[in-house]
């Protein structure tokens, strides 16, 4: 349950929205998985990262992940993030659908194409590396030609129960033509004895078509938080809306929640939230998403 109160532009509106999601999960093997996401949810509220299908239950994403050996681990499926098997050394887990990313909002690979496929392989000691892809299957044409669109990213991370830092690469295939090529550098740091961790993202993006006037984006973000404030969770964070265009403005997001679970199946959570607009008047949020799990 979603309530928000937001005002903008003097003009005060209240919103309710609501996700309902149910986890499926198989194993033939004990060491294979297959998952199926069936979800539903509808609602206005941009800034929460709900399930927004409508009323009807429907399957939203499918992928199927085994182990080769040892060290690597493989997955195929649809409707799924390419970087499902990626390790981006973020700690922070806020509420919002803007600065959950940590930075990483491209090279995460969540474009959206429908086949998705990678491989991870655990070098042991914390050292872990990525590949990830993502294709238009819906074309006659096929994966992997011209005239359907493909993504692919690749990651390399180092991670440890205090510290960790992830390098990500990808290129996002725009046209027939035109590629845009992202990388992104992630770090955090836990400070242990009842101090906050600290996660940082930068991102740096090149608009691949030769008509681009201005072909460099930056995007960036950091986020603090609390894990044992009482009984709940405590978070801070600050970044970039969307990535900044070469000579462009800078809009800015700042959020700020705490999270206390009630019981084992409720969660509350409260936040606040101010965005920077275009039009030179900020956007000030107030919401309060309750979870349940069963």
């Amino acid at each position: 349950m979603i309530l928000q109160q937001a005002v903008d532009e003097d003009q005060e509106k209240v919103g309710f929205d609501y996700g309902y999601q149910i986890d499926l999960t198989t194993s033939f093997t004990g060491e294979d998985s297959l998952d199926v996401s069936i979800d539903a949810g509808q609602g206005k509220l941009s800034e929460l990262d709900l399930n927004s299908g409508g009323n009807n239950l429907v399957v939203d994403g499918i992928a199927y992940t085994f182990p080769l050996g040892d060290k690597t681990t493989v997955f195929f499926g649809n409707s799924m993030d390419g970087s499902t098997l990626f390790n981006t050394a973020c700690v922070y887990g806020g509420p919002t659908n803007t600065l959950d990313d940590c930075g990483n909002l491209n090279s995460a690979l969540a474009v959206g194409l429908g086949t998705a496929a990678g491989a991870s392989y655990d070098f042991g000691n914390g050292l872990t590396a990525a590949i990830g892809y993502e294709g238009e299957g819906a074309t006659t044409s096929g994966l992997g030609t011209k005239e359907g669109k493909d993504a692919i990213a690749g990651q390399i991370a180092y991670t440890t129960d205090s510290y960790g830092i992830s390098f990500t690469l990808a290129e996002i295939e725009t046209s027939a033509t035109d590629d845009d090529t992202f990388t992104a550098l992630n770090a955090y740091y836990a400070l242990g004895d009842g101090l906050p961790s600290i996660s940082v993202g930068y991102e740096w993006g090149d608009d691949g078509s030769a008509a681009a006037t201005a072909d460099e984006t930056s995007h960036y973000f950091i986020g603090v938080q609390w894990d044992e404030i009482g009984d709940g969770t405590l978070g801070i964070a600050a970044g970039t809306q969307t990535p900044i265009i070469e000579d462009g403005d800078e809009l800015m997001m700042y959020e700020a929640w705490y999270s206390y679970p009630i019981n084992d199946g409720m969660t509350i959570t409260p936040l606040v939230f101010t965005k920077d607009q275009a039009s030179g008047d900020d956007h000030t949020g107030l919401m309060v998403k309750t979870s349940f799990s069963f």
